[in-house]
């Protein structure tokens, strides 16, 4: 009989499957479709686009390992499925968070006008060598969290039967605290610090044109509204992420098997941002789903 945490574990990965692939399906169609008509996007929907097809895979990973907990643990024990499973779920986490990191650097130097040496060159990296940038990223976090699977299963493979799990768990640990520094806590830091960089801007650019005495009116701060408002909810998918990777030290705890069940969950949320961050998603969307129901209504 599966118990009640297993179950809320199967319950949420068939959930984030229902829901993350179409929706990131969606994303990923829509920016498809615009680079056929128009043959270019915006920094922001090349970003969404990135972010809707790493989600998907993201997805596929982490519902496929919550299933194989919750009906054959066993499996996971084999090292080869825990290598391919544990290095796919980290490379698309880490890079997943880096591309949360340039969005929040596109939305900083788009929105403000600070003269900062490292904003000026982030504002040129964007605006101009953003491919280049995914391939640098991808490649880096591959670097980060591939190899040392590798390194640890042929140290694994070194060892005696007795002594083999406490290596191993060893040989882990002395790598986790590094490549999760580099794979999240720095995109973290990184996309905070443009989050506060741009809230402090509109602050003060809303305080200056409510106390300009030349009668100008007060501008429309909706889009900017949204920007950081993407991006907040972006760095709180960052703290669950931190918070379950520090209760994988209590894997008995009720409170962990909530943050799986919302790491689960995370590529449909994600999607949930990009939408209500994208006037442009939702307005073809929408225009495809009346024309799809009128239709239908026609015939």
């Amino acid at each position: 009989m599966i118990s009640p945490d297993f179950f809320s574990v199967f319950v949420c990965s068939v959930l984030g499957l229902v829901l993350a692939i179409p929706s990131n399906t969606c994303i990923v169609m829509v920016n498809l479709d615009i680079i056929r008509k128009k043959g270019k996007l915006s920094p922001t929907d090349v970003i969404f686009l990135a972010k809707g097809i790493v989600n998907i895979l993201l997805q596929c990973v982490l519902s496929l390992e919550g299933m194989i907990h919750v009906f054959s643990p066993g499996v996971l024990y084999i090292i080869q499925v825990y290598v391919f499973v544990s290095t796919s779920v980290y490379f698309l986490t880490y890079y997943s968070f880096w591309l949360t990191f340039w969005l929040s650097a596109h939305y900083c130097t788009s929105i403000t006008n600070l003269s900062y040496g490292f904003l000026i060159w982030l504002k040129r990296i964007v605006s101009n060598f953003l491919s280049e940038v995914f391939f640098l990223t991808a490649l880096g976090t591959f670097i980060v969290g591939v190899p040392w699977f590798w390194i640890v299963y042929a140290e694994s493979l070194l060892q005696s039967p007795e002594n083999i799990t406490e290596h191993y768990v060893l040989v882990s640990l002395s790598y986790s605290v590094p490549a999760n520094i580099l794979g999240v806590i720095l995109p973290f830091c990184l996309s905070l610090l443009c989050l506060v960089l741009t809230f402090s801007f509109l602050l003060r650019h809303v305080w200056r044109v409510k106390n300009n005495d030349s009668g100008s009116t007060r501008p429309n701060l909706q889009a900017h509204v949204t920007a950081l408002r993407t991006i907040f909810f972006l760095l709180l998918m960052f703290t669950f992420y931190c918070m379950s990777q520090l209760l994988l030290l209590f894997p008995n705890s009720s409170l962990g098997i909530i943050i799986w069940n919302l790491h689960l969950l995370s590529p449909s949320m994600e999607a949930a941002v990009i939408f209500q961050a994208s006037n442009k998603l939702r307005r073809i969307l929408l225009r495809r789903f009346w024309t799809r129901s009128w239709r239908n209504t026609e015939t």
